[in-house]
């Protein structure tokens, strides 16, 4: 979709941002887009982030349809996370996002990463 109205344009731009804001979310979605993960497992993936900031930011998640909270029936009780497919409508502009952190490196500091 082209944006014609720059006003219009920065206002989208805004409630995507209010969507995503936070240290934590775009990460989370990054995590959930190649698989489902329990929560634990997404703590792992996610150096830093401490449970209750990353419940806060799953239950934000959820209630903007993006990622979808299933209980499992296991003892102990764990919790499964994925992307709602309205949530994968943000896996390319998550891959946009790391292509361009990948050059951005490469600019400022003439070096790739290292996997």
């Amino acid at each position: 979709m082209k944006i014609k109205c720059c006003k219009t344009n920065m206002l989208a731009v805004q409630d995507t941002m209010d969507v995503l804001k936070g240290r934590w979310k775009i990460h989370i979605i990054a995590a959930l887009c190649y698989s489902k993960l329990r929560f634990s497992d997404i703590q792992k993936e996610i150096e830093g982030v401490s449970a209750k900031m990353l419940s806060s930011e799953l239950k934000d998640l959820e209630e903007n349809q993006l990622v979808k909270r299933t209980v499992l029936n296991t003892q102990p009780i764990s919790v499964e996370y994925e992307l709602t497919e309205y949530g994968y409508t943000l896996k390319k502009v998550i891959e946009n996002l790391a292509d361009w952190g990948v050059q951005h490196r490469k600019t400022i500091l003439g070096k790739a990463l290292e996997n």
